[in-house]
Formats: structure tokens, sequence, C-alpha cells
């Protein structure tokens, strides 16, 4: 098969890698604590997926957008949490928040993002820090409209912020116990998955984090369920190389993850894997069902956030987002696919 210019885009990057990951953890912070800063957003429609994935029955690619800006402090998107059918806030693993508003076309395919704001992630004294080590944000939960919790690795900790309404004075506070050893967690391979619970399922509204990378005795990626009725520690079964890098629970309880392959023989691979909520408990190890696979040749990237957005005729609408790691090699992508109803 004739190679493609994704496929080759992730050969340069694979002999870059290193270089890249240099550039994303010496960013620098350019935005004051306390300042929230208007972006401009441009947006290039993706109007096919292409390559051949693997998308599961009544799985489909309804389309996407390459996104890109002029300010140089946008990129390293790691996590995309939705307000509302169309608000959205994630975090990026440079030490900032984004905020902004979705844009569909005529067709309701995505078109843009508008009211697009950055802000710094701020410490207990209302600082920025310009420590990557400080602010390596990966992960995000959104509890109602006001506080947010944020997941940090090389110094690991689950973080609530309040209030999200003002995400330029919003303020750390104590970090979260976690029913595993924080400290045993990868440099590189920390909390990657932060969601909430279903209220009205058997955890009631529990935190759920996973981990990236860091595995127990068993090989089974390290899991935790924080409050709730079942708190405990719980394993995640890896498969074929890929990482988890994020997950949202779906209308029925189930549990969606996003997991995340890159090696420099085979590029980049995205897959998705729907684990049975019921199964979710202290002790278990997680394993499911695969609705998506994706390699180098579809339009994919690193992909790291997911959300789920429900629609009213009972399917799901899934919104990926990309990590580019502030490299000329890699796009912030966001892509979209809808889920029909199952139950």
């Amino acid at each position: 098969m004739p190679e493609t210019p994704v496929a080759r885009r992730w050969a340069s990057l694979a002999a870059l890698v290193t270089a890249a990951a240099c550039l994303s953890s010496c960013y620098p912070s350019d935005i004051p604590a306390g300042t929230a800063l208007p972006i401009a957003v441009d947006a290039r429609a993706i109007e096919t997926l292409g390559g051949e994935p693997m998308l599961a029955d009544g799985l489909r690619f309804t389309g996407g957008l390459e996104l890109s800006s002029s300010e140089a402090l946008f990129g390293a998107f790691s996590s995309i949490r939705f307000l509302d059918d169309a608000r959205f806030l994630g975090v990026f693993d440079t030490g900032y928040w984004i905020a902004g508003r979705i844009v569909r076309d005529g067709e309701g395919r995505l078109s843009g993002l508008a009211e697009v704001t950055l802000a710094a992630l701020l410490d207990a004294d209302g600082r920025e820090s310009l420590s990557k080590f400080q602010v390596d944000a990966e992960s995000l939960a959104i509890d109602g409209q006001s506080r947010a919790y944020v997941g940090f690795e090389q110094r690991h900790r689950i973080v609530p912020y309040q209030p999200i309404t003002d995400l330029a004075r919003a303020l750390p506070a104590a970090p979260l116990a976690a029913p595993f050893d924080l400290r045993r967690l990868r440099s590189n391979g920390g909390i990657e998955a932060l969601m909430l619970a279903p209220a009205d399922g058997p955890l009631s509204g529990a935190l759920v984090a996973i981990s990236e990378k860091t595995r127990d005795a068993d090989g089974s990626l390290i899991g935790g369920i924080l409050g709730g009725p079942l708190v405990g520690v719980f394993g995640v079964r890896p498969r074929d190389g890929f990482e988890v890098t994020d997950g949202a629970f779906l209308p029925d309880g189930d549990l969606l993850l996003l997991e995340r392959r890159f090696t420099i023989a085979s590029g980049v691979a995205v897959r998705l894997r729907r684990v049975e909520g019921a199964s979710l408990k202290p002790g278990a190890v997680l394993d499911g069902e695969i609705l998506l696979h994706a390699d180098n040749r579809s339009q994919i990237d690193n992909m790291e956030g997911m959300d789920v957005l429900p629609a009213e005729d009972g399917s799901v609408r899934l919104i990926l987002v990309s990590d580019d790691n502030h490299s000329i090699l890699q796009r912030t992508l966001m892509l979209e696919f809808r889920l029909a109803a199952t139950r």
C-alpha cells in the first residue's frame, strides 16, 4: 500500500520524538496569574476518517477538525469535558486551562471553535508555576458547574479547583487521598484518565482514576475508586501495547476507555474499549469490547482526551482531542463519532 502523508509524518516524528518531548516539557508560561487570554482558533474540516479503521456496529465517524492558532501557547491538549452540548473545559499538559464552545454547521457537523480562552493553572496562593514538573495536567473531571478535578503526573496528585466559572481565579484545594500509593506511579505514566461515575449508579458519583502506564504485580494498569461506597483499587487489562489516555461514562453506566499506542516501528494508533459498568469494583480487572481501532493511515494523531454528549434519540456523540506536544510534526485534532443506542 502506498505510504500516506499521515504515515510519512509519523515516520518523521519517530526520529524527533525526543526533541518534541523536550520542547513540551520546557515550554514557558506567558499568561499572568488571574488573567484569561482570549484567542482565535482556526479550524480545517476533516470530512472522512480515511485509512482502514475498524468501527464496531453502531459506531460511525461524523467529522472532525484540525485546529491551529497564532497564539503559541495553544496545544498540548490532554483532556476535555463538556459543560453542556456546546461549552467545554479542558487542560493542557503545559499548565493551562482552555475553555470555549464548539460550533456546528447547518448539518450538525463540527465546523469550528468560538469564545476560546486560556488561563494558567494556579497554586493555592494564586500564583502560576513555570515548572513543568508542577503543572503537568493530564486528566480532568467536572462536578456540576462549579468544581473541577485535575490529575497531574510527574508530581502525582488529584486536585479539586473552584470556581470553574472564573478559571483565571480558580484555586486548588488540598489534593485528594487515593486508594493506591501515588508514589508508585511512573513519572511519565500517571493518572491519565479521571472521571465521575454516574450519581445513580453503584459507585454513587465517585471519582474513578486510571494510570496510563503504571502496572500492578499482575501486570494490570492501576486504577482506583475515590470516595463512595466502593472505595478501592482495581486493574485494567492491557492489550496490544495500548495505554489508557482518558475515559468517560456512557448514559447506561458503561465505561468507555480511550487508548493510544505509539511505537517507532508502526507509528500511532487509537482505540476505544467499552467496559461493563457493573464490572467496575475493587479487586476487578477490567476488560471489554473494542469499538474502534485506527492507525496512522487514518486522520488521527496522539489522541489523549475524550468526552461523551448524550443525544435525545438515545445515541451518544463521542468527541476526541489530540495532544500535539507543541511539535510541528503533530496536529491538534478534534474528532467526533456517533454511537447508536444499544440498550
